[in-house]
C-alpha cells in the first residue's frame, strides 16, 4: 500500500467515527424525543388538557427536541454549532415578528382552551359573532350563525373582548315588554298575563316569573313580563308568548296601542 492511500485512511478513520457518531447521536436522541414527546402527552391527558391543545404542544415538543438532538449530532461531526444556533434564534425571531398577529392568536387559542369559557356546542356571541360554536381550533374559533352561515374569529378577537356565553346555565329569563292602552283595566290586564303564564308548562316555578308596570309611556303603559325557561326552550317560549298575548288581548278586549301624537289647532281671528 502506497503512503498516499495510507493517508487517504488515516484521514479518513476519524470521520467515519464522527459520522457514526453523529448516526448514533441522531438516532438515539430521536428515540429519546419520542419517549419524552410521550410522557408530555400523558401529563396533559392526565391534567384533562383540550385534546386540541395537548396535540399541539405534543408536536411542538418534539419539534423542539429533534432540532437539539439535530444540533447535537452536527456537533460530533465537528461543526461549530454556536454560529448555526445564533443563525437559528436569528431566524426564530424574524418569523415571531412576521407572524406577529398568528402568535397572538395562538396565545389566546391557548387560553380559550385551557380556561374554556365555552364549549363546542355552545351558542355565544364573542369576537363580534353570534353563533354555535362548532371548532375551537389554535389559531381561530369557527362558528354556524342562525342562518347556517360559518364565521372563522381570531381567537385573539375572542380572548380581547366580551365573551357572552348563552348554554352556560341551565336556565335563562325571557323579557317581554308589552304595552297597553290608558283606558284598559290594569288589575285585568295583569290577571290575563298571569294567566298566560301559568298555563305554558314550559314555564318554570322557581325562579317565580315577574309580571309588573315598568313605564307610563307616552303611548301606552308598559307592563314587564319575565318568566323563567330552559335555555333550550328560551326561543319556543318567546314567539309563542308574544302571538299567545296578542290573539288573548284581541279575545278580551285589551287594546295594545299604536304611537299617537295629539295634535291641537289653534283659530285666530
Amino acid at each position: 500500500m502506497d503512503l498516499s492511500m495510507q493517508g487517504l485512511i488515516d484521514m479518513a478513520i476519524p470521520w467515519a467515527i464522527k459520522i457514526v457518531g453523529a448516526v448514533l447521536v441522531f438516532i438515539i436522541g430521536k428515540w429519546i424525543a419520542k419517549k419524552l414527546t410521550g410522557v408530555v402527552r400523558k401529563l396533559m391527558e392526565r391534567a384533562n388538557v383540550e385534546t386540541t391543545l395537548a396535540k399541539f404542544l405534543g408536536d411542538l415538543t418534539y419539534v423542539g427536541l429533534l432540532i437539539l438532538v439535530i444540533i447535537a449530532a452536527l456537533g460530533t461531526l465537528g461543526v461549530e454549532t454556536t454560529s448555526f444556533v445564533a443563525i437559528l434564534g436569528a431566524a426564530t425571531l424574524a418569523v415571531g415578528l412576521a407572524l406577529q398577529s398568528n402568535l397572538s392568536n395562538f396565545g389566546a387559542g391557548v387560553v380559550l382552551l385551557l380556561f374554556r369559557p365555552f364549549k363546542v356546542g355552545d351558542v355565544v356571541e364573542a369576537g363580534g359573532a353570534l353563533g354555535s360554536v362548532e371548532e375551537i381550533g389554535i389559531f381561530n374559533t369557527k362558528m354556524k350563525t342562525p342562518d347556517n352561515k360559518l364565521v372563522i374569529v381570531p381567537n385573539s378577537n375572542i380572548v380581547g373582548g366580551n365573551i357572552t356565553n348563552f348554554s352556560a346555565k341551565d336556565t335563562r329569563r325571557v323579557d317581554l315588554v308589552i304595552g297597553v292602552g290608558y283606558d284598559d283595566d290594569l288589575k285585568k290586564v295583569k290577571e290575563e298575563l298571569w294567566n298566560i303564564l301559568n298555563a305554558d308548562e314550559r314555564i318554570l316555578k322557581d325562579p317565580p316569573p315577574t309580571v309588573a308596570v315598568s313605564e307610563l309611556a307616552d303611548s301606552s303603559v308598559n307592563f314587564v313580563v319575565r318568566p323563567w325557561v330552559k335555555a333550550s326552550d328560551y326561543w319556543p317560549v318567546y314567539f309563542d308568548l308574544l302571538e299567545t298575548i296578542k290573539t288573548r288581548f284581541d279575545e278580551v278586549g285589551i287594546t295594545i296601542p299604536y304611537p299617537q301624537m295629539d295634535v291641537h289647532l289653534k283659530k285666530e281671528d
